[in-house]
């Protein structure tokens, strides 16, 4: 499962990025000679008018070549030698080379891939919405506030008990978790008071101006996971000790846990110990005793530390889906490509800052994981998988390293200052070769990372 889903999440994002550059190209009438899925040996393909279409070795990208466009560079995407000692071996210009047009038409097909990788996340997101309607869980109970994300004015919130219920926000009554959603991301700005029950209590807040403190604020807030076991991993202390699906955890060595949350960091607070659980199983208490694993955990700000492991996987939870209207589901996708592209940028610039380490960086191995999980969760998850992950091949893509789309858009950007003069064949190629030694940096450090990962390192 895990490799087909891997195969599909990039084979289609690759495949409409590469679209966007194609029809791009053919708008403003450049020549196409192949389009490529992959990088690398060709496997095979076909020949559709003047553009040879194929399937490459290496799953790992994919381009469109077209008339003009540097031999050398072409030659080394394709699986050569980038050179700079032989330049003169550049074809000729024509009128439907890549380097005859105008910069504007340059820069609307070098554009073209991410603003389709963002097109197809809308749609998905829209499609979604509009399909199942808007996902909400039943439940209005809080299990976990995340202290360190709530923004200013909001703190009040880290006081609330685990298991207490939002019954009102402002004036407006609180019956399931997507009216606490649209009470924080759609609401006024300003204070409003939060009433709560179990127990009784009000508190205010000030909600923010700003989309991005809405999103943080309303993500700081999990709602309420029951103690029971959805999944026992294969392998693990759970599954070894016979955990079953639907048991319910009561407590870790005698203590209650009160939530998932909870007992997670019960769990958590105890790695390579020896633990008792007491279960209900049925409406029957047994007690399962188990050694946990100590596994090393990485946090954002590269700090590690040694947790405690069962291999249990949270139960679901009931969801309510509420039908919407083809203008809502629009707005709806338009709110989480944004807010997903908000997310994804932040974190770039959280890893350029420091705030993030660089271990956080994952490889295809990351993606196969994440993929496999998604298409085991079912389509609307997968779906919404492919879609985030379409916004991330965007913004990845607009960063300004040559031989990605923001480097070759750079390129344009110092042509149009020059007053039309472009860098000489020489100077890109040169800088092309930097671009390919960053990436192949990067993908080795995020191949080490999950390397390290599996191993426990």
């Amino acid at each position: 499962m895990t490799i087909l889903a891997t195969a599909v999440v990039l084979g289609v994002l690759i495949f409409v990025h590469e679209l966007g550059h194609f029809w791009a190209a053919r708008a403003v009438d450049i020549e196409v000679e192949r389009f490529s899925i992959g990088l690398g040996p060709k496997l095979f393909g076909f020949t559709r008018g003047e553009t040879e279409w194929v399937i490459c070795a290496i799953p790992l990208g994919g381009y469109v070549k077209m008339g003009g466009m540097d031999d050398e560079v072409m030659d080394k995407i394709e699986g050569g030698e980038l050179r700079v000692d032989s330049v003169e071996a550049l074809v000729q210009s024509t009128d439907r080379h890549f380097d005859s047009k105008p910069i504007w038409a340059r820069a609307l097909v070098l554009s073209a891939g991410v603003m389709m990788n963002m097109l197809f996340a809308l749609g998905v997101y829209t499609f979604l919405a509009a399909t199942y309607g808007e996902r909400h869980y039943d439940s209005t109970r809080i299990g976990q506030v995340v202290e360190s994300t709530l923004p200013v004015g909001t703190e009040e919130l880290a006081t609330v008990d685990r298991a207490s219920r939002f019954v009102r926000i402002g004036a407006e009554p609180v019956e399931h978790w997507g009216d606490i959603r649209r009470a924080f991301l759609e609401g006024d700005a300003g204070p409003v008071r939060v009433d709560l029950e179990e127990p009784a209590r009000s508190i205010e807040i000030r909600i923010p101006a700003t989309e991005a403190e809405r999103r943080s604020l309303y993500e700081s807030l999990f709602v309420w996971l029951e103690s029971g076991v959805g999944i026992t991993e294969p392998g693990t202390p759970a599954g070894k000790a016979g955990l079953e699906m639907g048991d319910r955890v009561l407590a870790v060595n005698g203590t209650p846990t009160a939530g998932w949350y909870d007992f997670v960091d019960q769990i958590q607070a105890r790695p390579g110990e020896p633990v008792e659980l007491s279960i209900d199983r049925g409406g029957s208490t047994l007690v399962q005793s188990l050694t946990l694993d100590a596994v090393e955990e990485t946090a954002l700000d590269g700090r590690t530390r040694m947790i405690g492991r069962a291999g249990i996987r949270p139960p679901g939870i009931d969801m309510t889906y509420e039908r919407v209207s083809l203008g809502e589901a629009m707005a709806t996708g338009y709110r989480e490509t944004v807010a997903i592209t908000a997310l994804i940028v932040g974190f770039l610039g959280d890893l350029v800052t420091g705030d993030i380490s660089p271990r956080s960086l994952g490889s295809i191995v990351t993606i196969g994981e994440a993929s496999g999980q998604a298409a085991e969760a079912g389509l609307e998850t997968f779906l919404s998988f492919m879609a985030l992950f379409s916004v991330n091949l965007a913004v990845l893509n607009l960063l300004p390293i040559p031989i990605l789309d923001g480097g070759h858009l750079m390129f344009l950007a110092i042509e149009a200052l020059r007053g039309g003069r472009a860098l000489s064949v020489e100077q890109r190629l040169r800088w092309s070769n930097v671009g390919f030694f960053i990436l192949i940096g990067i993908m080795v450090l995020a191949l080490s990372n999950d390397v390290l990962r599996l191993m426990g390192i």
